[in-house]
């Protein structure tokens, strides 16, 4: 099999994308948080996957009306809806953990459970899987991966209890980790919606599209559920809690401007992702998904340092290194594997 770097470029990029998404997270004041990822997540799973789709995949519109009015395509679109509306699940989940453990160990956990449970799911359930030569590395860099993240929560554990021995303050690293663990099993689902949902990007590289952009398609699809569960909740939250005022609070023009840019952060991450597992091939959403997020986890920690969570904490921090190490040798590994006869 010929070896080609640009999937895994174009995955590399993207990584720099989902690690850096959370940054955002960090300027919601003074919007309330339900007005802040309603905003979000309107731009990040409508608007921006609806724009790029219609610039990038010919008749669209033709390939959306079919999926949803051929019976065995629209069995299939709605499945991807349902792992798209569980995996929000998940994604309120992170918002909810972060204040609790911080940036860098929430997006530990999460991308550690999220990579290997979203790449296994997918690879278990292809044809004669166990039995193809790429296999045993796929496996050896998933197994790699969860030891690099780890080591990487162990790093933040570490800060976090130094952090508070020296602050007086009560750790909330249990409750936080629960939720985090809970928010990477469901964030994995994300990855089986689409894959799930090839067959709608094989319906619109049938119509025009080309490969690696009819990927796009099956984002749309997919995230729709994803809105639902995210938006359903901020509005629930906007009644419960009457905040709907918050909208029009002062100075709050930063905090608008992180949301939209860590939307186009959140989906760009996921639509580069999309076209370099289309150019990899069938086995590009079992080995591209494990290494978006393990190299995300290494951007999210460049920001996390640059933000200050690590001041004060060098062992913990030389731990982390040792971590991230072993995550770009996962990488690695997981690359190599597509190379293999």
């Amino acid at each position: 099999m010929e070896f080609s770097f640009f999937p895994f470029l174009l995955i590399i990029i993207a990584s720099v994308f989902q690690g850096s998404f959370g940054l955002g997270m960090k300027y919601m004041a003074p919007l309330k948080w339900e007005s802040w990822w309603l905003i979000h997540v309107t731009i990040a799973m409508i608007i921006l996957p609806m724009a790029w789709a219609f610039i990038a995949v010919p008749n669209l519109t033709e390939v959306l009306s079919q999926t949803f009015s051929d019976p065995v395509i629209q069995k299939v679109a709605y499945i991807a809806m349902l792992f798209g509306f569980l995996w929000g699940i998940g994604g309120i989940l992170f918002g909810v953990s972060v204040p609790y453990i911080g940036l860098s160990l929430t997006m530990g956990i999460v991308m550690g459970l999220a990579g290997s449970v979203g790449a296994l799911i997918p690879l278990l359930r292809m044809e004669n899987a166990t039995s193809t030569p790429q296999f045993p590395y796929v496996i050896a860099g998933l197994f790699i991966t969860l030891i690099g993240v780890a080591i990487t929560a162990k790093a933040g554990i570490n800060k976090d209890k130094l952090s508070a021995k020296n602050t007086g303050e009560k750790s909330n690293i249990v409750k936080g980790i629960l939720i985090a663990v809970a928010c990477g099993l469901l964030s994995a689902l994300l990855n089986v919606g689409f894959v799930e949902a090839a067959p709608i990007a094989k319906l619109a590289e049938s119509m025009g599209a080309l490969d690696r952009n009819a990927s796009l398609a099956a984002w749309v699809v997919v995230l729709i559920g994803a809105f639902i569960m995210n938006a359903g909740y901020a509005i629930y939250l906007l009644f419960k809690n009457k905040t709907w005022g918050s909208f029009k609070v002062i100075n709050s023009a930063k905090a608008y401007r992180w949301a939209i840019l860590a939307s186009i952060f959140w989906f760009g991450a996921l639509g580069i992702y999309g076209q370099g597992a289309a150019l990899i091939g069938p086995i590009g959403g079992v080995i591209g998904w494990p290494m978006l997020l393990g190299l995300s986890l290494i951007i999210s920690n460049f920001w996390a340092y640059r933000a200050g969570e690590w001041n004060g904490a060098k062992k913990p921090f030389n731990l982390l290194l040792i971590g991230l190490i072993v995550l770009i040798g996962a990488s690695v590994i997981l690359g190599y594997s597509n190379s293999v006869v």
